[in-house]
């Protein structure tokens, strides 16, 4: 009987203990808050690594748009291949932190305006980065090319960037594969980006024989 009286009277003291309420609690709701701040990690990440892939291409297509203003000569500059190398490797260190040149493609181009033939054409096309993308608009050598049809301009809108006459738009196209940190639920994995920027050239420049001075390092091949 005192066994009894005291196993209940423990029992009713056990009832009333809430000690251990917040343990449960946070038991509970830990894999939800586990789950949320690795989703916000993860979105965080990935909007940052896309405003970098951004920033670069309008790095790039400033950089590239401002050759030649330092040749004080009398003769208009041409640009040259090593000119060309250096605006693209100053991309790849630019986006080293985010592995841009494993992980992407920097495709560099100058659209112009054919007089002769009145349209616009891709004069010279570079790239730079170990990733297989091709421009979205053709190349140089292509049937997008001077020696092919016209196209209509580049961008993704319905508004194409398009060049005068006598005048060159440095075009950026930016490719990036994003590598996620965490596989989630709410699907945010791997994820491709595509940037572009477009800036015209800020000084006269010899558009005529292209970009002179030998080899590059930045064939699109």
């Amino acid at each position: 009987m005192t066994f009894l009286k005291t196993y209940a009277s423990r029992m009713r003291s056990l009832k009333r203990d809430i000690s251990g309420i917040s343990i449960v609690e946070f038991a509970l709701v830990l894999p939800v808050l586990l789950t949320m701040g690795l989703y916000g990690t993860e979105v965080a990440r990935m909007a940052s690594t896309k405003m970098q892939v951004s920033q670069i291409a309008l790095s790039v297509a400033d950089n590239a748009s401002r050759l030649g203003q330092t040749d004080n000569s009398g003769v208009t500059p041409t640009i040259t291949e090593a000119d060309v190398d250096a605006v693209l490797d100053g991309a790849i260190r630019q986006g080293r932190s985010i592995g841009l040149e494993a992980e992407g493609r920097v495709i560099l181009s100058s659209l112009e305006y054919d007089t002769f033939e009145a349209k616009q054409y891709i004069h010279w096309q570079r790239c730079r980065g170990t990733k297989v993308q091709a421009s979205a608009y053709g190349n140089d050598t292509t049937e997008n090319g001077i020696n092919g049809p016209e196209i209509t301009g580049m961008g993704q809108g319905t508004t194409k960037v398009t060049a005068r006459s006598g005048e060159a738009v440095m075009y950026v196209e930016v490719y990036f594969t994003y590598r996620a940190l965490f596989q989630n639920p709410f699907g945010s994995g791997d994820a491709e980006f595509r940037e572009e920027a477009a800036f015209l050239i800020r000084d006269d420049r010899n558009l005529g024989p292209g970009l002179t001075g030998g080899t590059t390092n930045s064939s699109c091949a």
